[in-house]
């Protein structure tokens, strides 16, 4: 996978909050910043790989020289208990400065593809499909969202930007759901989806008759699901959300939704355990 220009600048801040003027052990050692190193990622728990990328990059940028020697696994790849992810070499300052950078973003991201790809197998022979959400770390989205697909989820939108979602609040101060979809029909881009959080079968029947491409059933019970279902009848893309666990998937997967969207995958994943072991 290339790594875009943006994605490199976030790589150089990560570097930069954690070397700041310099690394006061490795630089203290003239004879070792040269010392030409051979090391292994591993991984130390089982799980699925998600930022292989990234981390290599961490080291690309501290040293143009490092090389990924033999074959390096792809992101999405199941790992077993002390699997070898990537062999690298280079100098022994860019080895020892981008470790913890490279080895945090490769356990944050793995941790949320490993849990991603649970509750995807969870809705596994369903038409329903698994959606992230707008709950991520500030600054670190990109990288949070590349980690859900690699586990077997979708993306939402990536930010308020790049779709039209109306909320409670939203709703609230337009007075209604009504006014809110009429003043965006006539002012965003006609190939914009419009989707509406409903939280009441009363909402639902406002949304479908103001034309909403996706409803949203937000915190409503199964029950509930079914019935707004049975109102929808196909009318209009259905999405439920709010408060779903990873438990509620298999019954949730026989309702017919289109869409389960979810933070737990990114807010409740556990990192990863992976090391960086010098060989040589």
């Amino acid at each position: 996978m290339a790594v875009e220009h943006f994605v490199r600048e976030k790589l150089r801040q990560f570097l930069a909050e954690d070397i700041g003027p310099g690394d006061l052990t490795t630089d203290s050692i003239p004879a070792l910043a040269l010392q030409p190193l051979r090391a292994t990622i591993n991984a130390r728990r089982p799980g699925v790989l998600a930022g292989v990328d990234f981390a290599l990059e961490v080291f690309r940028l501290l040293d143009p020289t490092v090389q990924v020697n033999g074959p390096t696994l792809t992101d999405g790849s199941p790992l077993s208990t002390g699997q070898t992810i990537a062999r690298i070499s280079g100098q022994a300052a860019a080895l020892l400065k981008g470790e913890r950078t490279a080895l945090n973003i490769l356990q944050r991201l793995s941790g949320i593809a490993t849990l991603t790809r649970r509750y995807a197998d969870a809705l596994q022979g369903s038409r329903t499909l698994l959606l992230d959400t707008r709950k991520t770390t500030p600054g670190f989205r990109y990288f949070e969202k590349h980690a859900v697909r690699a586990g077997g989820g979708a993306n939402h939108r990536l930010g308020l930007f790049d779709g039209a979602m109306i909320k409670d609040n939203h709703i609230a101060a337009a007075g209604g759901i009504g006014p809110v979809v009429d003043q965006l029909r006539r002012r965003i881009p006609v190939t914009v989806r419009i989707e509406v959080e409903v939280d009441t079968l009363d909402q639902v029947e406002e949304a479908l008759a103001a034309g909403a491409d996706i409803i949203m059933l937000d915190n409503m019970t199964p029950a509930q699901m079914r019935e707004a279902l049975r109102r929808i009848d196909g009318r209009s893309r259905v999405e439920a959300s709010g408060g779903i666990a990873l438990d509620d998937l298999p019954e949730l997967a026989g309702l017919g939704l289109d869409y389960i969207s979810t933070s737990a995958i990114i807010t409740q994943a556990r990192w990863l355990d992976i090391g960086m072991d010098i060989t040589e």
